[in-house]
């Protein structure tokens, strides 16, 4: 039995390295992204000993990316260092269950963030709209517990399906998230397609909408504010959303894709597409929260201080 273990250890290819490597650094420089958002919003709230309703979803979000890369750095090392622990039940349903709670809590909460920031800052004088602009601040907790309680939901689904095929395919441990579990593609495969497909396609869903919504609305209001020869700060902070606005959306577009991508090539064992995949997926959580940082003033400013390379090309400008 040792042996066999020593073998199992040590049987990495070239393959795995590599994508151990790329995933190590994506995944710690994510979490270290994200535990700066985190920590600069604690440092807040102890000061101010309050959470407004867009630290509230930053928040909720930081912790939600920094779990999920680091449960995922820490399957991608045990499946590569120590693959036959995957063979002892209930090792891969867990992390199965573990990864797709935090994953589908990460989808969604970028959603509700995207969809609070269209209802705070567009302005459309629809009488649905205006109420919703009012009572935003006490519905985020129920989406942010919505959320929750959903990807509970799938995240035990997940488990029970992924169990059952576990118990007809004993030969389950590939490199990947749980989606590249080597079972069979038959009915106890399916429904996690359907599950997953249906999850990234409503956040995905709320968040074109609300994108094409707030750019929509900014690019309305630079339009009056250009025939009004009103150019000031104003007009270049509606600039500056509007580019951070397409610049989520185009990121959230990939980070779809592959996605959608992940369970087409679900099966497949180190094939070049399944590796860029990734690479691009485990890239979403840490580029999309850079673009959170420099949107928003407060993490922007903390950054630069803290940055002395970056704080030194700021005062040369």
């Amino acid at each position: 039995m040792e042996a066999c273990y020593s073998q199992d250890k040590f049987n990495a290819t070239s393959y795995d390295v590599m994508a151990m490597v790329i995933i190590t650094l994506e995944a710690f420089a994510g979490m270290w992204i994200n535990t700066f958002i985190v920590s600069v919003l604690c440092f807040a709230w102890v000061k101010k000993k309050s959470f407004n309703s867009n630290e509230k979803i930053l928040l909720f979000l930081g912790c939600s990316r920094f779990w999920y890369l680091c449960i995922t750095w820490v399957y991608f090392f045990l499946s590569i260092i120590y693959p036959w622990c995957f063979y002892v039940h209930p090792i891969p349903q867990l992390f199965a269950a573990i990864q797709t709670f935090l994953n589908f809590s990460n989808l969604w909460v970028s959603a509700c963030l995207s969809v609070f920031y269209c209802i705070k800052i567009a302005n459309f004088r629809h009488i649905f709209f205006i109420y919703l602009k009012g009572k935003i601040d006490r519905i985020v907790p129920w989406l942010l517990l919505g959320s929750v309680l959903l990807s509970l939901v799938i995240c035990i689904l997940v488990y029970i399906i992924t169990d059952e095929a576990h118990c007809n395919n004993l030969n389950s441990t590939t490199l990947g998230n749980f989606w590249k579990l080597s079972v069979r593609m038959d009915e106890h495969f399916f429904p996690i397609f359907f599950i997953s497909g249906f999850g990234f396609a409503s956040a995905f869903t709320a968040v074109i909408f609300s994108a094409l919504l707030l750019l929509f609305s900014l690019w309305s209001h630079k339009r009056k504010m250009q025939t009004n020869s009103a150019k000031n700060l104003s007009m270049d902070a509606h600039i500056k959303a509007m580019k951070s606005i397409l610049s989520f959306f185009f990121i959230y577009s990939i980070n779809f894709t592959c996605l959608v991508l992940t369970l087409i090539y679900a099966t497949k064992k180190e094939d070049p597409m399944t590796f860029l995949i990734l690479v691009f997926q485990y890239a979403f959580p840490a580029v999309h929260s850079l673009i959170l940082i420099f949107s928003n003033p407060k993490l922007e400013k903390t950054l630069l201080r803290i940055l002395p390379c970056v704080k030194c090309k700021a005062c040369m400008r």
